[in-house]
């Protein structure tokens, strides 16, 4: 989440409390990390959309997804325009930080680990995200 920009969808941090549960505004405000394999969308099968659980923006089309074997669900291409990413030097290392561009939240990371053809690897958070099935 990039501070300077303005977001098509915003809110106040109050807001943002009540819209997301405590896990969701931990990690998707304050940039936090569900724990591998806590989330029941790392496990997710059926064909279907992930979304932003900030705002509902499609993100990730399920036949994008892979058993990264992380812990986190992982997808090789996001929906096109749906992520921005941002340098995030945290943890003693330097990463890109996968953000939502419609509301700005923290979603995850992008690496150059992932299947062809893409070669990437996004690492989300699953809390960050809500399924719905075709």
């Amino acid at each position: 989440m990039t501070a300077q920009k303005k977001y098509p969808v915003t809110h106040n941090e109050a807001e943002w409390r009540k819209l997301l549960s405590p896990e969701q505004y931990t990690i998707m405000r304050e940039h936090g990390t569900e724990a591998p394999g806590s989330c029941a969308l790392n496990y997710e099968k059926r064909h279907g959309t992930f979304s932003c659980a900030g705002c509902g923006q499609p993100l990730f089309m399920s036949k994008k997804k892979f058993d990264s074997g992380t812990g986190w669900p992982s997808f090789n291409d996001p929906v096109a325009g749906s992520v921005e990413t941002s340098t995030d030097a945290s943890r003693g290392m330097m990463r890109n930080e996968v953000h939502c561009s419609r509301c700005g939240s923290h979603l995850g990371h992008v690496f150059d680990d992932g299947p062809p053809p893409t070669h990437r690897r996004y690492c989300i958070n699953g809390v960050a995200m809500n399924f719905k099935p075709e």
